[in-house]
């Protein structure tokens, strides 16, 4: 009885910890970002946020534990392009996800993911054999995800993607290029493989 008692106790108080370390636009966390629309949230602990002045959120949104949301490469840096990373109002990012961006990522209204999702809108260049990966360019092509789309566990999403409206993707896809609206899609790389008419 005891035992049972005292892992209640530890339960609660973790359960109260998250709620008070959660990051919402009236906190101090919070107030970094470049926009942090009202009744959103960061669950805690969160992963990595870096230059959160160059990542907007909308209303409404739930940003699960466990996620990284970073603008450019280190600390400080001046990001050419403002904001950098966008996320509508009324979406949900699951647990363990990574929006990554260095030029432009738009994620729309009403986007769900599941855990462990992936979004960058850079890559590492690999043409020029003679250089180790770490020193050569690193391309970017902005990032888009439609309205009321839904992203799968493990979906990775790469430079150049878009993604159109209520798309659904597969579980541990990767997304490398056009998606067109109302459509599903699945593998790696995605490909269509039905559409949704009316």
């Amino acid at each position: 009885m005891l035992t049972r008692a005292a892992g209640e106790l530890i339960h609660r108080a973790r359960e109260t910890g998250n709620r008070w370390a959660a990051i919402g636009p009236d906190t101090a966390r919070g107030r970094r970002f470049g926009a942090f629309g009202a009744n959103s949230v960061i669950c805690h602990p969160p992963n990595t946020l870096m230059n959160e002045r160059y990542i907007h959120i909308g209303t409404d949104t739930m940003i699960g534990p466990a996620v990284t949301l970073s603008a450019g490469m280190v600390p400080g840096q001046q990001c050419i392009t403002d904001p950098v990373v966008t996320i509508g109002d009324r979406c949900l990012i699951g647990r363990g996800s990574g929006i990554v961006g260095h030029l432009c990522i738009e994620i729309g209204d009403d986007v769900w993911t599941g855990h462990h999702v992936y979004v960058t809108d850079q890559n590492h260049g690999y043409e020029d054999v003679t250089r180790p990966i770490s020193q050569q360019l690193q391309p970017e092509a902005p990032v888009v995800i439609g309205d009321g789309a839904w992203l799968g566990h493990g979906t990775v999403v790469l430079p150049g993607a878009h993604i159109g409206r209520h798309v659904v993707i597969g579980a541990n896809s990767v997304v490398a290029g056009q998606i067109p609206d109302y459509s599903v899609a699945v593998g790696a790389p995605a490909t269509v493989i039905r559409r949704i008419t009316s």
